[in-house]
């Protein structure tokens, strides 16, 4: 059985401090939660429920975003998961339930029943064969909004294909435009196809279906899939194919790492300065920090000589650290700034100034929602993470099941019900 930790609300004080101390600090954390209410209160999806079908990585952040701005989200898990593998849980409670059983199913109908929109990540045909499709599940709720978020989409051959972002990105076309001259393309880690062709672009369609049912009052299927969305992404890259951005071969571009004013450069301590001096203005005050002089130098945009021009800029940045390079170029606009660890993010004075970084009980960091809504900003749960099947019993009294109806499913083994207890 999982068990709270100090931070999560377990019995004893904080260490080192006296009884006044953690009293104080205790009305500080409800005069917390007080003023978090009141936000919450007015938050952008605030009455939007949501089921969350366990998946990884796109799904779960797509709920999570849909939390912070004030949806209630449930995740329901598989039996036997022991966590969240994609620690994006915030803001959701957690339900095990067994679709593969015709209860189980039967028990999702209820919760669809009454809930706003359905997130399912599974494979064309999966939903279907467990008779939980969108035919079904819109019959018994007219209104809701059944969002599929699949690697491939739900028709064509590779529908009932597995895949990932690296994957998704090559289909995309987008995984041929990134890499080094010379080298293989590369994925840039799983950020691109999983977190924004997927998760964030299922966000879009589901807002914009939330949208269109205040009009029409029904919902409607959404087809989110990683390659569609990471080549709309790329639209750019698509409408620009003619122009002479991209006329030479991969990583020899003004864009793609070719250009000596729009890459990165190694520092003396080894770490790294990334440039993005384009336009004319900004490539002089870049040059004037290097203690460089434009007449000695070609031709900004002689493409011929960035290879040797990179190599001179390089010997410069060699000379000094990165903290030499920040105190010559922070408060221009060379647009030179330094490549940050994520640890360093957290104490850079931009992250600091903005608020950029929340805390959550346990003392992990993460960033804050985005975008900033002046009138009805998310407030992120500060909370832990939801253990899986933390709140089964709570959410199926809350969807009308009776006590005997939960026991009986519980004895049934078709659902799980993990209820934390202290560490005391």
């Amino acid at each position: 059985m999982a068990h709270l930790g100090r931070g999560a609300g377990a019995g004893g004080g904080a260490p080192g401090l006296g009884t006044a101390s953690c009293r104080l600090l205790a009305w500080g954390k409800g005069l917390l939660g007080l003023i978090q209410g009141a936000l919450g209160s007015a938050m952008a999806l605030r009455g939007i429920s949501v089921v969350e079908l366990a998946g990884l990585a796109p799904g779960p952040f797509c709920a999570m975003v849909l939390a912070d701005f004030g949806a209630q989200v449930v995740r329901v898990e598989r039996p036997g998961s022991h966590y969240d593998m994609s620690r994006l849980g915030r803001g959701k409670r957690s339900l095990v339930l067994d679709l593969k059983q015709p209860r189980g199913a039967a028990v999702l109908r209820r919760l669809c029943a009454r809930s706003d929109v359905l997130l399912e990540p599974f494979r064309s045909g999966v939903m279907e064969r467990l008779q939980l499709g969108p035919e079904i599940l819109q019959r018994d709720n007219p209104r809701l909004i059944y969002a599929r978020l699949t690697g491939f989409g739900q028709s064509g051959s590779f529908s009932r294909l597995a895949g990932h972002d690296i994957n998704y990105l090559a289909l995309s076309g987008v995984l041929s435009k990134i890499g080094r001259n010379g080298e293989n393309p590369y994925a840039p880690l799983n950020l691109l196809a999983d977190f924004a062709g997927g998760g964030l672009m299922c966000v879009f369609g589901i807002m914009m279906a939330l949208f269109e049912r205040t009009r029409s009052g029904k919902g409607q299927v959404i087809d989110a899939n990683m390659v569609e969305g990471t080549a709309y992404l790329s639209s750019f890259l698509w409408k620009t194919q003619k122009s002479s951005l991209w006329e030479a071969p991969r990583g020899q571009n003004m864009l793609d790492g070719g250009a000596p004013f729009y890459t990165t450069y190694r520092t003396a301590d080894g770490e790294f300065m990334a440039v993005g001096a384009i336009e004319p203005q900004f490539y002089e005050l870049l040059i004037k920090g290097l203690g460089l002089k434009s007449d000695e130098l070609p031709n900004q945009m002689s493409m011929d000589d960035w290879p040797e021009m990179k190599k001179k800029f390089a010997a410069v940045f060699a000379k000094k650290t990165k903290a030499e390079w920040c105190q010559i170029f922070d408060g221009t606009d060379a647009c030179v700034t330094p490549v940050l660890t994520l640890e360093e993010v957290l104490h850079h004075d931009y992250s600091k100034e903005r608020g950029s970084f929340i805390t959550n009980e346990e003392q992990n960091m993460s960033p804050r929602p985005a975008p900033l809504l002046s009138n009805t900003p998310a407030v992120p749960s500060f909370k832990r993470d939801p253990f899986v099947g933390e709140h089964t019993e709570e959410i199926l009294g809350e969807f009308g099941f009776s006590r005997e109806e939960i026991d009986q499913l519980k004895s049934d083994k078709i659902i799980e019900s993990n209820k934390v207890k202290a560490s005391l």
